[in-house]
């Protein structure tokens, strides 16, 4: 490992090496040999004078890249596609001229990105599903164990554990649904030439239209792709990159908000993110339980949110049927937006597997503000009692204030139902008052709300994709 210059820490400390793989040097000039191999393949079978000689030892070749030769040839010729169409070349001499037949280099460039986007989708989706699978488990475990619910964090009428969990699903779920239809949406550029003409084809098929009309999808067939995006300048619409960026961007908003969330719960002392044995929280106060992942969570979605916005640009300033501006962004944004999502899956993973509920504390905090939600019922106990419910809310009213001071200027205890007991107008005791104090009482149809949406809603889409359960986080640092 060299220490004298930058590595980014997307891969250094936080993508997984699946991820890093398909942005790798290694899979992109592979998938390029894999595009000639198709191309020549294709030309044979619609009539162009190739061997199988020739395909075959394009074939036997097709894995061990010679990537000095390439390297060496680029610093000449300063063209990365001419480049490494030479080093194929000098290791295929019978193939080297039909190699690249009449293709530009964004029919390896291009379908190239599309083939590797459609990747590593399909390995967000599959770490996406698991980060839902497993905060169903935690929403089903505590979908009954009330707390105090907040509206501006200011606190509110309660609801439970369980179903706080069910609002971060449904978002990533909202995710999926995008990523699936984007996903399922990508073709392949196909081989349409230097300005989406394809007239090279048609100059290669002596102006058969017929033979040139099948070579994109026989190409895509043979790629493993449905088709090719039937119009295109030189690149496949600029427009594709912002899509899929978008996709990342949203699953990144719903990280970060269960990620504030979480850190918010960890102030409070009410849930806790997984901390190791060894695990150091503060170089200076060393009982710190610092909420270090969700932070990191939060601090990579940014990355990815903002992200988005260069294929939005670059999408908008493409002139006309080509131009090279998008070239060196396009290959930082994409690869690192999806490095980033990446870390922020195996992140959310981790988290959720092993949050920890402090049920007691829990409790404790709602206690300290249920007598305030439980005026309502108060007030009607009041009522049945012949009080006049117009002067009871106003009673409660003045009474809440008066509570509300004394928390807040003396740092006592709530002491609403012992005002409300010792005011005649009310004729409740004490211990009446205390019948109210039953925190499963205040929190609504939210256990069943768990149990319907986990059921009509999640459990569907986990049956569906079982087989991609039970990823196990790659956490570095």
């Amino acid at each position: 490992m060299s220490y004298d210059r930058y590595e980014s820490p997307l891969s250094q400390r936080y993508a997984s090496e699946q991820m890093q793989y398909i942005f790798s040097p290694e899979k992109k000039f592979r998938t390029w040999r894999r595009l000639w191999i198709a191309l020549a393949q294709t030309e044979k079978e619609l009539g162009l004078n190739i061997t199988q000689e020739q395909i075959d030892e394009l074939i036997s070749h097709k894995d061990d890249i010679n990537f000095e030769v390439a390297r060496a040839r680029e610093k000449l010729v300063r063209h990365d596609v001419m480049s490494h169409v030479y080093a194929y070349g000098q290791q295929c001499p019978k193939a080297a001229g039909i190699i690249h037949l009449g293709a530009t280099s964004c029919f390896v460039g291009d379908n190239t990105d599309i083939i590797l986007m459609s990747e590593a989708l399909q390995l967000v989706r599959k770490k996406l599903i698991n980060v839902i699978a497993k905060l169903s488990q935690f929403a089903d475990e505590y979908k009954a164990l009330p707390t105090l619910g907040f509206t501006h964090f200011q606190p509110a009428q309660p609801t439970t554990v369980g179903k706080r969990a069910t609002l971060w699903i449904q978002e990533f779920m909202m995710d999926l649904e995008d990523l699936d239809y984007v996903m399922g949406s990508l073709k392949l550029l196909g081989s349409k030439g230097t300005t989406g003409t394809q007239a090279s084809f048609l100059e290669l098929f002596h102006g058969d239209f017929e033979k040139v009309k099948k070579l994109d999808p026989m190409i895509a067939e043979k790629m493993g792709f449905d088709g090719c995006y039937p119009v295109s300048g030189q690149t496949y619409s600029r427009k594709v990159d912002t899509r899929v960026c978008n996709v990342l961007a949203g699953i990144a908003a719903s990280a970060h908000k269960m990620s504030n969330d979480i850190r918010l719960l960890q102030h409070l002392k009410e849930v806790e993110e997984p901390f190791e044995k060894n695990q150091i929280g503060s170089s200076a106060m060393a009982y710190k339980r610092n909420p270090m992942r969700s932070e990191r969570i939060a601090s990579l979605s940014r990355y990815v949110m903002i992200d988005a916005l260069n294929p939005a640009i670059t999408s908008a300033t493409q002139w006309f049927e080509r131009t090279l501006d998008d070239s060196a962004n396009k290959r930082i944004s994409i690869a690192e937006g999806f490095l980033a999502i990446d870390g922020v899956l195996d992140l959310c993973i981790n988290v959720t597997d092993g949050l920890k509920v402090y049920d007691k504390v829990i409790t404790r905090h709602l206690m300290s503000e249920l007598s305030f939600m439980a005026t309502e019922n108060i007030m009607m106990d009041g009522v049945e009692k012949g009080g006049n419910r117009q002067e009871l809310h106003e009673k409660i009213r003045q009474l809440s204030m008066e509570a509300g001071k004394t928390v807040k200027e003396q740092g006592l205890d709530n002491n609403l139902l012992d005002l409300i007991a010792a005011d005649p107008t009310f004729d409740l005791t004490l211990e009446e008052l205390e019948k109210n104090m039953i925190p499963s009482n205040y929190v609504g149809c939210a256990p069943m709300q768990v149990d319907l949406f986990l059921e009509q809603v999640v459990k569907p889409v986990l049956d569906a994709n079982k087989e991609l359960l039970g990823v196990t986080a790659e956490i570095n640092v």
